[in-house]
């Protein structure tokens, strides 16, 4: 079983930065960042493999969001910049054996209960 914890979400205006971070129990596994907004489908936002060599990145963040581990603090980081209106969602981390890394959500086992982030003026 592996445990993960989601911070760091809140309110920003358009153009603004957030960083999220995934607090996890284990460090072998890779870790992805998924959103969702009521109505729509699980949204692969980013993720990077257990060893931190592998990263990939959704069309609509690539450029403006960037992912990092350290694994020593058992943390993944999100950081999210040049924040668009149609980034607010819930964002959840979750952590799978999948490697590299993949932004299907079916590749991940364990999830964290998501933090809200919304892009408002």
């Amino acid at each position: 079983q592996v445990q993960l914890v989601e911070s760091g979400g809140g309110l920003v205006q358009p153009g603004g930065s957030l960083r999220l971070s995934c607090g996890f129990s284990s460090a072998y596994y890779a870790i992805g960042w998924f959103r969702q907004v009521p109505g729509k489908e699980r949204e692969g936002v980013s993720c990077i493999s257990s060893s931190h060599t592998s990263t990939e990145y959704g069309g609509s963040v690539k450029g403006r969001f960037t992912i990092s581990r350290d694994n020593a603090k058992n943390t993944v980081y999100l950081q999210m910049n040049n924040l668009r209106r149609e980034d607010t969602a819930v964002y959840y981390c979750a952590a799978g054996f999948y490697e590299p890394c993949g932004l299907n959500p079916l590749g991940y086992e364990y999830w964290g209960q998501g933090t809200q982030v919304t892009v408002s003026s």
